[in-house]
């Protein structure tokens, strides 16, 4: 049975484990099997002050109550503990985030205290490479209040990327409702100090360069955020258990603008972030009540 990796009161520290981020793997991740890894921190309480800069950087309104995505920060040293583990088998650096799933099963007040627990799970062969689940769950009292499921991809050399030559993707249908979304230069360095996620492509323009891409990027969950705290504040927004999806497509530049469109359905919105033209999405999901 696999030991699970405990914390009390205190994640792991960032900055040792950011070293182990950098460390080589071995050659042969043709064949890898990802290992049943788990750690949990137990008694967790946010500070405010964070927790307000957080909400700031993501738009969110102020509240007694969590930005639905805060426990996603929470959680993430726990993260980059299982994937900086030595049995873990991936480079990190090489790794895509492909989606993201949220379920809120009620708002989660400042000042309550979580026992967080992650782990790996559903490892997957597809056609361009390994997926895997990080799943987290966060409980108060013992009963869970929200819980996570994101979904990452590790290409593969030699794996198909869909097969021959396409066309053009179909343009986006328009949704009714629509927001303008501002990301301004320094947006990856802000979240990153907040959210512990100093991956290069986000910071900055050199150091994104590095790894491919001609300018920072924002981060695919500061995206999710910041589109999860503009559609509360729609009227027809519903409090209770709420699930929200996002399947993340092409990058959002720094800087750079979007437009985030969305429709409003009884019990089930659909909502895509696409780019200032409107014809290629940066994100896709629905947000889904009950």
């Amino acid at each position: 049975m696999q030991d699970v990796i405990s914390y009390r009161n205190q994640p792991p520290a960032l900055w040792s484990l950011y070293g182990k981020a950098l460390r080589p793997r071995g050659s042969d991740t043709r064949s890898p099997t990802i290992p049943p890894l788990k750690a949990e921190l137990l008694g967790v309480t946010t500070e405010p002050a964070r927790a307000a800069r957080y909400a700031a950087v993501c738009g969110y309104r102020s509240s007694s109550r969590m930005p639905m995505t805060w426990p996603h920060i929470l959680a993430f040293p726990l993260h980059l503990k299982l994937l900086t583990e030595k049995t873990f088998p991936l480079p990190l650096l090489g790794l895509v985030h492909l989606r993201n799933r949220i379920t809120q099963h009620r708002p989660i007040a400042y000042g309550e205290c979580l026992d967080i627990h992650v782990r790996l799970d559903n490892q997957t062969q597809t056609d361009k490479g390994i997926e895997f689940d990080l799943v987290t769950e966060a409980f108060s009292a013992g009963r869970l209040v929200w819980e996570e499921t994101s979904t990452n991809l590790f290409r593969q050399s030699g794996k198909s990327s869909g097969g021959g030559r396409k066309g053009p993707p179909p343009a986006p249908e328009r949704l009714p409702h629509s927001a303008l979304v501002s990301a301004g230069e320094s947006l990856g360095r802000r979240y990153g100090r907040l959210s512990g996620d100093l991956n290069p492509i986000h910071m900055h323009a050199l150091t994104a360069r590095a790894f491919g891409f001609p300018r920072a990027i924002a981060h695919g969950m500061w995206s999710k955020a910041h589109c999860i705290a503009l559609l509360e504040q729609q009227p027809a927004w519903q409090d209770g258990q709420v699930t929200v999806t996002a399947s993340f497509k092409k990058p959002l530049f720094l800087p750079g603008k979007a437009q985030l469109n969305w429709d409003e359905k009884k019990d089930r919105w659909a909502y895509q972030l696409l780019n200032e033209k409107g014809d290629a999405p940066h994100l896709t999901g629905e947000v889904i009540w009950g």
